[in-house]
């Protein structure tokens, strides 16, 4: 199913985002500018939200919680 590829995919940019995050790139960077385009805008409002604990970021976590809840809910 495409949809669920195109899940897969999307897990894999959220995950690539937060990897890039403990590196100090800058913002410049074609990288991190695709990486951030393709992710601020699902967890930008998420971070408003969910708390930070002890200074880590959860919203990633959120975010790829749901896909894959929502993976499994398309592909029964």
């Amino acid at each position: 199913m495409w949809l669920a590829r195109l899940i897969d995919v999307y897990s894999l940019v959220i995950f690539a985002a937060v990897v890039l995050s403990w590196f100090r790139l800058p913002p410049e960077s074609p990288l991190v500018r695709i990486v951030s385009a393709l992710t601020e805008p699902v967890l930008r409002p998420l971070r408003r939200v969910v708390p930070n604990v002890a200074g880590l970021d959860l919203s990633p976590m959120v975010v790829l919680l749901g896909l894959q809840l929502l993976r499994r809910l398309l592909t029964g």
